[in-house]
């Protein structure tokens, strides 16, 4: 039996099912229609479960046809737009009640070019799919973040980043993309056309338009060498640059309520791939166990400082080595949902903040913390609204865990982090939940007027804001 369908004064046809088929006339001279299928009563939430929406209607387009005739829709209906890929940004920058469109079917590479070292994408391909075709080519990307499972366009657009001084953030080896705008125009941007717009656009946060294409600069294929050892706050901070010049990619954890630290050297080597994973120590302790003491810390939070001590003697007292493809390496398994904040500060203030967070935390013991603060370092850029803009930076990854899907109390460490970050002129991880206003980003960015006025112009309405990007602009 065929479902029961209904049209409504404005072309919405509807079947029992939850499907929609929007027809309406283009051109009213020529009568010509067009379909747009979309989706009600789907329900959005980040990876992390933080974070959710319901909008009116989602759409998954394969061509940039049907992407402008969602965007004629919304036109016509007065409706924001928000452009969706991995869902793994923890807040609510892809959140909307209108109209969501998943860009997962526009997930096709190319072209790749060998001679340039370039890959040219649809925006929706996930990275992890990404990695592992260029691999079959003998190419990588230079970078990568922990994560994989993310789209092209998002994680450029949310300014995501991983660690080496010698390395911008992600959107730093975008050599081109082309843009939908909320006009219905297609606008290509590179260094040779429309090359102002290319510096907003590699870290566009869904604000300009629909990222259609990407193209990255690869390099050809490498292995990473990670070497993992223990050390102390004080060593790694006393010998700062030392540690920064003997490894491209250097990152360190902190383990809050201790002196403890793990450092992490990765390197490009010729060895071949080794691995020192255990699924003992790795998931039945460094993960089943502690997702079990970390709830019952939500009962009694004396036992956190405890809980970090203990996990660092039982898993990063040794001198641990894996050798694989670099992506590989690069990426690693977030098992936790969490709540996290992630600010990027100039490099000469590491030390100072680090240890200002480290003494909140000793003369406040009723203010507990998660471990590890991660933190990690990136060249300077000039993207006008990247965190590193024209400044290398330290980047501070805090977090709190969520065992067992249960929220942990995190405001007073939340706030003591944020004020550091503040006071040492950080600039937050666009993709993380923060308490900023535009006046905020005014004071951070030199730029930001700058990047406000090409937004503008490019969405006059405001078609692609949700409420996280109006506390932004306005």
């Amino acid at each position: 039996m065929a479902a029961e369908q209904w049209q409504s004064e404005d072309g919405v046809t509807m079947d029992g099912g939850g499907a929609v088929t929007v027809r309406w006339c283009e051109d009213a001279a020529q009568q010509s229609l067009r379909d747009v299928h979309g989706q009600g009563g789907v329900k959005f939430q980040n990876w992390a479960k933080t974070y959710g929406c319901s909008p009116e209607m989602y759409f998954q387009p394969t061509t940039v046809e049907e992407l402008k005739e969602i965007l004629d829709l919304a036109r016509q209906r007065s409706k924001k737009v928000k452009v969706v890929g991995g869902g793994h940004s923890p807040s609510d920058i892809a959140c909307t009640d209108d109209f969501m469109i998943h860009m997962g079917r526009m997930n096709k590479i190319l072209k790749i070019d060998k001679e340039k070292k370039q890959v040219t994408v649809e925006a929706g391909i996930l990275l992890s799919d990404l990695n592992v075709e260029l691999n079959k080519d003998g190419l990588a990307l230079p970078i990568l973040g922990a994560v994989s499972d993310v789209a092209a366009a998002g994680v450029i657009g949310t300014g995501t980043h991983n660690t080496g001084i010698r390395h911008g953030i992600f959107a730093t080896q975008v050599v081109a993309l082309t843009l939908l705008t909320a006009s219905g125009e297609v606008l290509e941007c590179s260094e040779s056309m429309n090359s102002e717009l290319l510096q907003a656009a590699r870290v566009h946060l869904g604000c300009l338009g629909v990222v259609l294409t990407v193209t990255f600069q690869c390099v050809a294929e490498f292995y990473l060498q990670e070497t993992t050892f223990p050390s102390t706050l004080k060593e790694v901070l006393d010998n700062l640059d030392s540690h920064l010049k003997k490894s491209e990619y250097f990152r360190f954890l902190w383990f809050p309520h201790s002196e403890n630290v793990s450092v992490i050297y990765q390197d490009h080597t010729n060895k071949p791939p080794s691995s020192s994973a255990s699924w003992f120590w790795d998931y039945a302790i460094g993960y089943y166990l502690l997702e079990l003491l970390l709830w019952i810390s939500t009962f009694l939070p004396c036992l956190l400082p405890w809980i970090n001590r203990f996990f660092f003697w039982l898993l990063f007292t040794g001198k641990v080595e894996n050798v694989n493809v670099s992506y590989k390496i690069f990426n690693y398994e977030c098992r936790f949902k969490q709540h996290v904040q992630d600010w990027a500060i100039p490099i000469e203030k590491t030390k100072e903040a680090l240890l200002e967070l480290k003494g909140i935390l000793e003369s406040n013991p009723k203010v507990v913390a998660h471990y590890p603060v991660e933190v990690r370092f990136t060249r300077g850029d000039d993207i006008l609204l990247s965190p590193c803009f024209q400044r290398d930076s330290c980047y501070m990854n805090v977090i709190m865990y969520r065992p067992y899907g249960k929220d942990v109390p995190r405001l007073d460490y939340w706030l003591a982090y944020e004020g550091i970050m503040k006071k040492f002129g950080g600039r937050p991880h666009w993709a993380k939940a923060h308490t900023c206003t535009r006046r905020d980003f005014e004071k951070m960015y030199p730029e930001f007027l700058k990047f406000c006025t090409i937004r503008e112009k490019l969405d006059p309405r405001g078609m692609f804001l949700n409420a996280y990007l109006e506390k932004v602009f306005y």
